[in-house]
């Protein structure tokens, strides 16, 4: 395998950003898939108060490599001041799938 693949969680505040940060990465080759899951409620601490907010969560199949400019590419889409950017390593899973990934993005050197 090229690259060591990741997920990466990203909420978002409505639809239309959802589908703007999607439809970039993935035209971008920064992500090979993004799922958006509507209806989530966030509960948090920001700048001294619990907040509570509906939003949606993107599931953004990548690569290692691909991270930088991906996390770059969000902070440049993200209305938030501090958007939610988290990857996490996948450790195991159907090899075919895991290739397809690989073969959907950019090629990083």
């Amino acid at each position: 395998m090229a690259v060591d693949p990741i997920i990466v969680l990203c909420t978002v505040p409505d639809e239309d950003t959802a589908e703007r940060i999607a439809g970039t990465l993935v035209s971008e080759k920064l992500a090979a898939c993004v799922n958006i899951v509507p209806g989530i409620t966030s509960v948090y601490h920001w700048k001294g108060a619990v907040e509570r907010g509906r939003e949606l969560l993107l599931i953004i199949k990548s690569g290692q490599g691909a991270y930088p400019a991906l996390e770059s590419r969000v902070r440049t889409l993200h209305p938030y001041e501090l958007p939610e950017v988290i990857a996490v390593p996948i450790g195991n899973g159907l090899p075919e799938y895991l290739d397809w990934i690989t073969n959907s993005l950019k090629t990083i050197s």
